[in-house]
């Protein structure tokens, strides 16, 4: 499967949106944060107006900007979405909680990694328990009762230790997942409301652009 390997500020580049990608180090030198204050120069000083967007343009960029933030890739998010689309509820909230609940994105919510890269990369080599087995499928949907542990060994690694610290810090575990410090071990206690999705994109766009 083909999988994008350049830099990940080019994907935000190009839809215009922070989307970190890189975790922590999104928060400094940011090449989103340039081409906009730029931006905002060009307008203040006369320079013209920003281009009009076709309705095909807006729902291609929300879609866009959810599976570039996902980090997958189109077939992936197809699939994805047509998953959504068959469940009871809401297609579009379903889409983003089906793409929450990924085991790499749920490795990196919990602080293993601060980035879904490196999240999946620990994932892919085979470092993250799922009801304490391994499961190297990083697009693998958890479901609530699913417990998540890592290798002890690699929990003592210097990324790791950094994530778990960057994550303590921030406060940023959502409360669909409970966490255990002591044995360093986290579980899918619910399914994350659409509030607590980690992608900020207008699903209803994202709806309409496959119903066309």
């Amino acid at each position: 499967m083909s999988r994008y390997t350049g830099p990940s500020c080019k994907k935000c580049t190009k839809v215009n949106q922070k989307m970190f990608l890189k975790g922590t180090k999104c928060h400094t030198n940011c090449q989103v944060d340039k081409a906009q204050r730029a931006e905002k120069e060009k307008r203040f000083g006369g320079g013209g107006r920003p281009n009009k967007q076709s309705d095909y343009a807006k729902h291609l960029r929300e879609k866009q900007i959810a599976r570039l933030t996902a980090q997958v890739t189109e077939a992936q998010f197809k699939r994805f979405f047509t998953k959504a689309s068959k469940d009871k509820g809401q297609t579009g909230s379903a889409l983003f909680r089906f793409l929450e609940v990924r085991l790499d994105n749920i490795v990196r919510r919990l602080g293993f990694a601060v980035s879904l890269k490196a999240a999946r990369q620990l994932v892919n080599h085979g470092h993250i328990l799922v009801n304490g087995r391994v499961l190297s499928i990083a697009s693998a949907m958890l479901k609530p009762g699913d417990e998540i542990t890592i290798n002890p060994k690699t929990a003592e690694t210097v990324l790791v230790k950094q994530g778990l610290e960057h994550a303590e810090k921030a406060s940023q575990r959502p409360s669909f997942l409970a966490w255990e410090a002591g044995s360093k071990k986290g579980k899918l206690v619910r399914w994350p409301d659409r509030a607590e999705s980690s992608i900020s994109a207008d699903e209803q766009l994202i709806v309409e652009f496959y119903s066309k």
